[in-house]
């Protein structure tokens, strides 16, 4: 991992909620620098299982909330003490020298915010139609995911509002309104996120229903109600849910 000025001046907010298999080797990942390191900061919505504990370790910083993705990560934009703030999903990893991107587009004029490009772990070749569309999606239309590890300007995520209080798409929502302040850039570098999700329900499903997600949201359905259908009527969102894409 990449050290130095830069990358200490991110903090990188990682929310959860009953994680404990993914946190541990995330944390690893980047706790695995010689030296200092952004600030780390586990956002946890209130898990049952043994989260917490991994997350006590020197070099992170654990804070507490509500569950729910947009409430948790707000919580950790709070506590956040670096200029940018980068919002990493569990089951997502960065890539190398990330800090480098992080900063090139943040410094460009004009520049919002910035996510990088999806690569999906898994062999299946419909995931890499998946990735295909997701790119285009976020260069034509700077519409970015929270799976995409969404970055920006801690100054300009409160101008903006920061996420919203709702059971899905937070960041969808986030990302509209920071399009009114400039534009959104997806770095050529790639995060790998899991297949988990798209290797349970499969490829086909999984992307029609996320598409009916992002229709439903432009048509104003309440997040509630999207988020009963996405989550197959459970009870509601929870932070280690995988995210949406495609």
């Amino acid at each position: 991992m990449l050290t130095g000025r830069r990358i200490l001046n991110i903090s990188i907010i990682i929310p959860t909620f009953n994680e404990e298999a993914a946190l541990a080797p995330l944390l690893a990942d980047l706790l695995a620098g010689t030296g200092p390191g952004p600030e780390i900061i586990v956002a946890d919505g209130g898990s049952m299982d043994h989260t917490l504990e991994l997350a006590r370790r020197p070099g992170v910083l654990t804070v507490s909330s509500r569950p729910g993705r947009g409430t948790q990560q707000n919580r950790g934009a709070r506590a956040a003490s670096r200029d940018n703030l980068l919002f990493l999903h569990c089951d997502t990893r960065l890539p190398e020298a990330f800090a480098v991107h992080v900063h090139a587009i943040l410094e460009r004029p004009q520049t919002a915010a910035g996510a990088f490009r999806l690569k999906i772990n898994g062999p299946e070749a419909g995931l890499r139609l998946v990735e295909w569309g997701v790119g285009l999606r976020s260069r034509l239309l700077q519409m970015v995911y929270g799976d995409q590890a969404i970055f920006v300007r801690r100054e300009v995520f409160h101008q903006a509002g920061g996420f919203a209080d709702q059971a899905i798409l937070e960041d969808l929502d986030l990302i509209r309104r920071l399009r009114r302040l400039g534009r959104i850039r997806v770095a050529r570098a790639a995060v790998t996120t899991s297949a988990r999700r798209w290797q349970r329900l499969g490829i086909i499903r999984t992307t029609l229903l996320n598409q009916v997600m992002l229709a439903g949201y432009l048509a104003r359905i309440k997040p509630e109600k999207l988020a009963r259908l996405y989550y197959g009527g459970t009870d509601g969102y929870r932070a280690g849910k995988p995210g949406k894409s495609g």
